[in-house]
């Protein structure tokens, strides 16, 4: 269902609750470049649907893609700004729930991967980057929470960030589960539905949904989260 998270006035964001009355460990989504698209929002359910509380905000909220996006790339490759102050709003906001465990991963796909992996030392206990870009300065790994992650062999904006973050996180012995998948692109785990040509040119672009590799990301992100959420 679509909510209110409160930060700078309030933003959009759409909610997932689970069955049962709970509680449940919570999942912040970060969606990607695209923004809170109904892909973003079948992500969110079907982590409900695993038992988890989920929330997805928008943070495009204060004027759409076009007006937002390059503020948000900003504040992912500085490290902080509004987008981290929405997202910390999105964490708090379930915490604060009676329906919720309290133990909260994060999650996010594209550019949401990349805060994902910024944002694992940052209050959560899990997280789980998809072809998220690494950061810049990995320092900010040094005290990361638990970390699934998952790329495209055929990413090649990516080339090597698998490797590079296996290695991170080994020597800073965090707990990890770093796959590459074999035949993926970028964005293999989403279903973009756009009109063409924008359709079209995300294709030319390497973004092309990979069942096999989606369902076997998806099982290695539900495991590693039952474990170190529950």
């Amino acid at each position: 269902m679509e909510t209110t998270i409160p930060v700078s006035g309030g933003i959009g964001g759409y909610l997932a609750e689970p069955e049962g009355p709970g509680p449940h460990p919570g999942v912040v989504l970060v969606h990607d470049v695209l923004g809170l698209s109904q892909d973003a929002r079948d992500i969110t359910d079907r982590f409900a649907g695993e038992g988890f509380l989920a929330l997805s905000p928008d943070l495009y909220s204060r004027g759409g893609m076009r007006k937002c996006v390059r503020r948000v790339f900003s504040d992912m490759f500085a490290n902080k700004g509004q987008a981290f102050d929405d997202i910390e709003a999105s964490r708090a906001l379930l915490a604060a729930r009676p329906d919720c465990s309290g133990r909260i991963g994060i999650a996010g796909f594209c550019m949401g991967g990349g805060f994902a992996l910024i944002a694992a030392s940052r209050g959560f206990e899990a997280s789980a980057p998809y072809y998220g870009q690494l950061p810049k300065n990995l320092s900010v790994l040094d005290d990361a929470c638990p970390i699934v992650a998952s790329f495209g062999q055929k990413d090649f904006s990516l080339r090597g960030a698998a490797a590079k973050l296996e290695t991170a996180l080994t020597e800073r012995e965090i707990p990890h589960d770093v796959k590459e998948y074999p035949g993926a692109g970028h964005g293999f785990a989403n279903k973009f539905d756009l009109a063409p040509p924008l359709n079209l040119l995300l294709k030319v672009a390497g973004f092309t949904y990979h069942h096999e590799a989606s369902e076997d990301a998806w099982r290695r992100v539900t495991s590693f989260f039952g474990e170190h959420l529950r």
